[in-house]
Formats: structure tokens, C-alpha cells, sequence
């Protein structure tokens, strides 16, 4: 079970700010501490899983973007939302080392928004090609871009 004041005394000011709603909890921390903060989580209550890692782009306010790891626990069937909130330009360091599966879901972030993932084993674009001008999912990029494809389609 998932230990809330456990972890507002282990965490204290690192955690921004705790949400419940609906059953879901969602824990919003500082970039800095995301490795030690997931760490933590797959140590003490056992979130074993990381199911999905995203991004919401709140642009123009500040910070921007939001990195959202999704998790749960196999073994006591919790599910618990962790966001991080950066600026653009800013990075976080990658989650592969405590879940390798985090290596595709941390490129397709960088792929659609730009987010850098330091000490990832290979990030680089894995849905776009190289040479794509932009991230897509930003709210910035335009609508209607006059993007070339390439090959012959």
C-alpha cells in the first residue's frame, strides 16, 4: 500500500505537490530528483512497472512541459501517476537504468516534444526521420507544416 505520509516525510520539499482523485494519486516533484524519487517508489512499495512515460505541453506558461511516468504495482495492483515538471531546453536524466523498457518510451517523448533524456543508450528520434524539422506534439508546431516527405510515395 501506498504510503502518502511515508512519503511526504521521507521526500518533504522535493515533492511539489500530492493529488487524489478518483482513487488515482498523482505526485507532482522536482526535476532534479526523479531518479531517487522512482528509486524510491520501486524499493519501498514495490511499483514495479513503469507502464507508460508521456509529456503534456502547457504552452506559453512556465514550466512548459510536464514528463508524466505512469506506474503501477504488481503486486499490490496500485497505480500511481508521477509528473515532472521542465522547462524548454531543460532535461531529465532517463529511467532506463531502473526499467529498460523506458528506452522506447523516452525516445518517442524526445521524437514528438524535444525532451532530452540524459544518459539514455540511444536517443534519438524513433518515429520521424532525422531530418524532421520540428517536434510535433509541441503546441507550437504549425498545423498545416510544409514538411517534404521523403522517398518516393
Amino acid at each position: 500500500m501506498i504510503d502518502i505520509e511515508k512519503i511526504k516525510k521521507d521526500f518533504g520539499d522535493d515533492i511539489l505537490e500530492i493529488k487524489e482523485f478518483r482513487g488515482e494519486l498523482t505526485i507532482v516533484i522536482r526535476p532534479d530528483k526523479n531518479i531517487e524519487f522512482l528509486s524510491y517508489l520501486r524499493t519501498e512499495f514495490s511499483i514495479d512497472f513503469l507502464v507508460d512515460v508521456t509529456a503534456v505541453d502547457w504552452y506559453p506558461k512556465n514550466p512548459r512541459f510536464e514528463v508524466v511516468y505512469s506506474l503501477y504495482s504488481l503486486n499490490s495492483k496500485e497505480r500511481l501517476r508521477v509528473k515532472v515538471p521542465i522547462n524548454d531546453g531543460e532535461s531529465l536524466r532517463s529511467v532506463t537504468q531502473l526499467w529498460k523498457g523506458a528506452g522506447w518510451l523516452e525516445r518517442e517523448v524526445y521524437d514528438m516534444f524535444g525532451i532530452k533524456f540524459e544518459g539514455h543508450p540511444d536517443l534519438r528520434r524513433i518515429l520521424l526521420w532525422d531530418d524532421f524539422p520540428g517536434h510535433p506534439l509541441r503546441k507550437d508546431f504549425p498545423l498545416r507544416a510544409d514538411v517534404e516527405l521523403p522517398g518516393p510515395y
